[in-house]
């Protein structure tokens, strides 16, 4: 059965055992699944990736079914699932899970998702799509964060850190905690402290490297990976910052090829190109042809999830995608 993420709440909704999140805005996922099963709970929370939990179901089911008298609640959480976790999620719709909560958690699944259409139809499971928050989400949160730390930031400079969060609350959570730990001295942040204390504290940041990399400019690309040093987080927000500013190039593209005025496309964009990123825009749109962009979103979604299964690998697979076209 299909819940949306601001239903989820609901008793009616929560007396169910199992709960299937997918989607890409990992900080949602996060959020929904602290505040409706993991705040003030009190028994044994066990957590798995699917491999794991493949490769242990027996010993793993046969602790969730002992009902022992210390351990009355319990919570399986298993991260990263795909098709292949549907044969056990079957198995469970058939056992007494009255004590037991099964949270599964996924990115991306298409309509032609076995684990997906399973959950969708049965009357035992609840299957929420978690998608990515929307520029006004993201801007609401910070004006909140804002006015709760008593800062004053100007709305251009907001407007960067809903861009620089690539759709997911998670990403602006990082962002906020650095601009917290900065008004700890002063507590009026302009554009430029937030331009140097967001994302990476490097020299360059991952906004710089899309855009270049967008543009095909392939030398200062090259001179970015290599002036900084990157984590497995920070690759995996470079994927996401490509693609989310590929998917608003596509847009422009879409958009210009119907209208033939690009100034007036870019100014109608929204949320709102600045001013100073305008130039860099126009170059894109002179680099790519529809096509070629669909099918390089295609591919950064594959990749964006090969990083996500090969964290320790993530640089070596960034690096190789993004320096060949």
């Amino acid at each position: 059965m299909i819940v949306k993420s601001f239903d989820l709440s609901k008793n009616s909704t929560l007396k169910f055992n199992i709960f299937l999140f997918y989607g890409k805005n990992e900080g949602l996922k996060s959020e929904l699944i602290s505040n409706n099963f993991l705040n003030k709970f009190n028994g044994v929370i066990s957590k798995y990736d699917e491999s794991e939990f493949i490769n242990n179901y027996d010993n793993i089911i046969s602790q969730l079914l002992n009902k022992s008298f210390f351990e009355d609640n319990k919570i399986l959480i298993i991260s990263r699932v795909s098709d292949k976790v549907l044969k056990y999620v079957q198995q469970f719709v058939d056992y007494d899970l009255n004590n037991v909560k099964i949270i599964l958690k996924s990115s991306i699944l298409d309509k032609r998702s076995k684990l997906r259409n399973f959950a969708e139809k049965s009357n035992k499971t609840i299957i929420i799509p978690v998608y990515e928050d929307s520029a006004k989400d993201l801007y609401n949160l910070i004006i909140n964060f804002l006015n709760i730390n008593k800062i004053k930031m100007s709305r251009e400079a907001i407007n960067l850190l809903v861009n620089r969060s690539s759709g997911d609350r998670n990403n602006l959570k990082i962002e906020l905690e650095k601009i917290l730990n900065y008004s700890i001295s002063n507590k009026s942040v302009s554009y430029e402290n937030v331009q140097k204390i967001s994302n990476l504290a490097e020299n360059y940041n991952v906004n710089q490297l899309a855009n270049y990399y967008l543009s095909k400019n392939t030398k200062n690309v090259a001179k970015i990976l290599n002036e900084n040093n990157y984590s497995d987080e920070d690759c995996l927000l470079i994927i996401k910052t490509i693609l989310n500013k590929s998917k608003k190039l596509l847009d422009i593209l879409q958009r210009y090829k119907e209208e033939k005025n690009l100034d007036s496309v870019i100014s109608a964009t929204k949320p709102a190109i600045f001013w100073k990123d305008k130039e860099n825009v126009k170059i894109q749109v002179n680099n790519w042809l529809l096509k070629d962009l669909k099918n390089k979103i295609y591919e950064l979604n594959d990749i964006e999830f090969l990083v996500k299964s090969n964290t320790r690998n993530s640089l070596n697979i960034v690096s190789d995608f993004i320096l060949n076209y």
